[in-house]
């Protein structure tokens, strides 16, 4: 991985072949270097970049700018903001969330457990990434403790149903795209274009409270049961910077519909892992790769603009939970403890789905033939409600 000559090395993957784009208190818009960030503010005052509004998602070029100003800016000792006195916000402000399902192997899993007498996959899951439409004022930065939500249950024998804290609170193993691009209504914008039009990449932990979702999801899918919290990292990671871990990905039959169709590598392998911390001890319990991943980032995009919707820079959308095919690979309690009922070991204690105190932590990297970038992490601790 590149440094700066001059710049001691830091954290490994955040070298100048990453830079990502972050957002901070005080500094506005910023980027990473090892363990430093260059405020954007700097680069505008040296002449080489325009002044970026913090309060105002970028484009993708405008992301892409930044680099390239930091990478210049970097020729020389400056004087850098230490990460660790920074007070991090999500990347860029989010204009609207919506969430999808494009891992195959998780959409198998839970068809297996709820609906085990038909096939794992609903009809039209090869057809087109399925998806629900979140709430953007719950996209909350890394660090945000994590309220435990109530809502309506019907445990097993409570006639009539209950209201009150939901008791399986779980993770979900995500990543997550800014768009970097805004559209008219009626506007199309073509796969062909979609990999331009995405500013960088995220780590996303989409929140689920299974019990809730179990009542409500039926007939129009996710609710209350998944608006309460969405945690994301605070680096914005381009996809020039995952170019080295872009892949062919799975094959996908029957062949997709012509809106849907790319030819070329349109995936990224990148290691996922999840840890809880209980009592101050980390415990990993989950590690995987979004390699397997159904739909590609490109797609989910070509999708959600094929019906003309308005889309504008600073939409986020999420790819849905990333989970493997053997234990130990799956990217949600749900799947870890097959639906609670199988306890899995934190260290002297077992979990079923997570209690009060309980810390989340996602991280992500790609390594590939010398090439390291690192995603960073994003971290959320349950508080009672």
């Amino acid at each position: 991985m590149r440094h700066p000559s001059w710049l001691q090395p830091g954290t490994e993957g955040f070298g100048l072949d990453n830079l990502p784009l972050g957002r901070c208190r005080n500094h506005g818009y910023v980027i990473r270097i090892e363990d430093h960030a260059i405020a954007t503010d700097d680069l505008s005052s040296a002449g080489i970049l325009e002044w970026l509004d913090p309060l105002v998602p970028l484009t993708t070029a405008q992301v892409q700018a930044a680099r390239s100003a930091a990478r210049a800016y970097l020729e020389e000792p400056r004087q850098l903001l230490p990460i660790a006195e920074l007070e991090l916000l999500t990347p860029m402000p989010v204009k609207a969330f919506a969430d999808f399902y494009s891992g195959i192997n998780h959409a198998s899993n839970v068809g297996r457990m709820f609906r085990p007498d038909m096939p794992p996959l609903l009809p039209n899951y090869r057809h087109l990434p399925v998806a629900y439409n979140g709430r953007a004022s719950t996209v909350v930065p890394s660090g945000t403790a994590i309220t435990r939500p109530n809502g309506i249950t019907k445990p097993a024998g409570e006639v009539p149903p209950i209201f009150g804290p939901t008791q399986e609170l779980d993770f979900e193993l995500e990543l997550g795209f800014y768009i970097g691009r805004s559209t008219a209504l009626g506007e199309v914008v073509p796969i062909s274009e979609a990999d331009s039009s995405i500013a960088g990449v995220v780590l996303v932990n989409d929140w689920s409270s299974r019990d809730v979702q179990r009542f409500e999801y039926q007939p129009l899918g996710p609710f209350l049961a998944k608006s309460f919290a969405t945690s994301i990292s605070p680096w914005l990671v381009t996809l020039d910077a995952l170019e080295p871990f872009r892949i062919q990905g799975p094959a996908q039959e029957p062949a997709v519909l012509p809106h849907l169709a790319i030819d070329g590598p349109q995936h990224y392998d990148l290691k996922l892992e999840v840890a809880l911390v209980v009592d101050g001890v980390e415990h990993v319990v989950c590690r995987t790769t979004s390699a397997e991943l159904y739909w590609s980032f490109a797609q989910q995009f070509a999708h959600q603009s094929s019906n003309g919707t308005a889309l504008e820079s600073g939409d986020l959308y999420a790819t849905g939970t990333i989970s493997g095919t053997e234990p130990g690979t799956f990217g949600s309690l749900l799947e870890l403890t097959v639906r609670g009922s199988q306890p899995i070991a934190v260290g002297d204690q077992t979990r079923t789905f997570l209690q009060d105190g309980d810390e989340v932590v996602l991280r992500g990297y790609g390594s590939k033939d010398g090439h390291f970038i690192s995603l960073g992490e994003v971290r959320g601790v349950v508080v009672p409600s």
